[in-house]
């Protein structure tokens, strides 16, 4: 508990958060209760997206890979930490659900488009969409639904179940906040252990994650977010620059 005081409030309380709700996650599957699809976000042209998903999203860790909260965290307390002693509270809290605004908007303008794609041909072919749309929130198909599936329907399914789960677009904001406030504090690497500008470690991991959203999209991880969350927190921090103003 004291190293919890050292945390600044809003830092703090999304640690906390975030980890209840990875409890809650973990105890709810034990019941067969998949709450990472309820509370993840979807398309937004899903029959599943709902908006309070929006939030909740940043807030679900995936169960098959404990690396995916435990990096989260620390990113969250080391450079969120950081950043909410720079500009207070306020101004961090906004930045930050901004920064996961940002990364779930991006995420889903190339799965949106695709799925209004698929909607115009499947309802083209006669199907009411409506019904079809109910059929999938309650995941109930019939024997005959499945023998005259078309292949649009069938990838219309996969996008509608698709969801995404995670606060990374969010700290990749803060991330990226942090090398433009600071882009000559050095960082110490794990692997191999020397110093780095933040600038160029920042960089280069985000050049990364714009080649692998473009070249590496079946490794279930949703670079497209990460880098919306980090142009909005440049976006931001070169903003707020300008204005001269460290606080609200």
């Amino acid at each position: 508990m004291g190293l919890l005081r050292n945390i600044p409030v809003v830092t703090k309380n999304l640690l906390i958060i975030n980890l209840l709700m990875f409890l809650l996650t973990i105890v709810l599957a034990g019941q067969q209760m998949d709450v990472s699809s309820l509370l993840g976000t979807h398309y937004f042209n899903s029959p599943l997206f709902e908006p309070y998903q929006l939030i909740t999203h940043m807030f679900m860790h995936s169960l098959n890979d404990f690396t995916h909260i435990l990096f989260n965290m620390l990113m969250l307390v080391m450079f969120g930490s950081h950043l909410e002693r720079e500009w207070g509270a306020q101004r961090f809290f906004i930045f930050y659900f901004a920064s996961g605004l940002g990364a779930i908007i991006l995420y889903n303008s190339i799965g949106f488009w695709e799925m209004y794609q698929l909607k115009q041909t499947i309802q083209a072919s006669g199907v009411d969409l409506e019904v079809f749309n109910n059929k999938i929130k309650h995941k109930y198909f019939t024997e005959n639904d499945i023998r005259n599936m078309t292949a649009e329907m069938v990838r219309y399914i996969e996008l509608s179940y698709s969801s995404m789960i995670g606060a990374s677009g969010a700290l990749f904001g803060v991330l990226a906040g942090f090398a433009v406030l600071f882009p000559n504090l050095k960082l110490m690497l794990l692997f191999p252990p020397i110093p780095i500008k933040a600038k160029f470690l920042v960089g280069a991991y985000l050049l990364y994650e714009i080649y692998s959203s473009l070249f590496n999209q079946n490794d279930q991880v949703a670079h497209l977010a990460h880098v919306g969350g980090a142009i909005v927190g440049i976006i931001l921090v070169l903003i707020w620059k300008r204005q001269g103003k460290k606080h609200f």
